[in-house]
């Protein structure tokens, strides 16, 4: 018996994105449930709620969902994420320690209310298919971490940016979308386009080759990633750490 299919209602508000599940979690629906959530957290920038108060849930091992999507947007895009559950389902979630990973609250108002809301800044913005868009893209990178007090991590960032960028520039009919994300010492550099084929992790043929390739990525970010926007397209992002400055003084002796 296939079930009811998982039907997702979106209400963003500036709060939180609020997404009313129904339908019924079973093998068919997990994967829907998965990827719609993980989408949808792409474009939620203050949090991501998940009421699943009228959710059927078929079979019970699979409320481990809830705890990989917490996981797969603490990584990106490193926003908070609560549910909201009724008596049978928090205690069912508990079971399977699912309130280990995230917030399982009995309403709206308590879901909301449990979402972290550390200091972030964000900036976005969309740079043209032109030349001379590479070097733009690195002042506005340069600028932005400099105005925010990160001024450590410009240069991995602006390679990173100039990589994802000249991607899109290169293989798709995109302006390339640059996101610039800074939440307790995390900072995020994204480029999102409308392009829905994945990014992948090539060598380059040779060294003269334009750009230096997600390799390069890879070795700098803590992690990266492409993720499928609900708005359509992808966004291919990577995360850099801040770390604490210290005072240093010269040793005695």
């Amino acid at each position: 018996m296939i079930g009811t299919p998982v039907r997702l209602a979106i209400d963003r508000r500036a709060e939180a994105t609020v997404v009313r599940v129904t339908g019924e979690l079973n093998l068919g629906s997990y994967p829907t449930l998965r990827d719609s959530l993980l989408k949808i957290a792409t474009d939620a920038p203050e949090g991501l709620v998940a009421d699943i108060s009228d959710l059927v849930i078929g079979d019970t091992s699979l409320v481990s969902v809830f705890s990989l999507i917490a996981m797969r947007v603490g990584d990106w895009p490193g926003i908070p994420f609560t549910v909201v559950a009724g008596d049978g389902h928090r205690t069912l979630l508990s079971r399977h320690v699912v309130d280990r990973y995230l917030p399982v609250r009995a309403d709206l108002a308590a879901a909301t209310a449990a979402l972290d809301h550390p200091v972030r800044r964000r900036c976005e913005r969309v740079f043209p298919c032109a030349e001379g868009t590479s070097a733009r893209i690195r002042e506005f990178v340069t600028a932005k971490l400099a105005e925010w007090d990160v001024p450590e991590l410009a240069e991995d960032a602006r390679l990173i940016a100039t990589e994802l960028a000249e991607n899109v520039l290169r293989h798709t009919a995109s302006e390339p979308k640059l996101r610039l994300d800074l939440r307790g010492g995390v900072c995020t550099v994204a480029v999102a386009d409308q392009d829905t084929r994945p990014a992948m992790l090539l060598e380059r043929l040779s060294p003269f080759e334009p750009g230096m390739g997600l390799k390069l990525v890879a070795q700098i970010a803590r992690t990266w990633g492409c993720s499928r926007s609900w708005a359509g397209g992808k966004v291919v992002w990577a995360v850099l750490l801040s770390h604490p400055r210290t005072a240093g003084y010269p040793s005695a002796g």
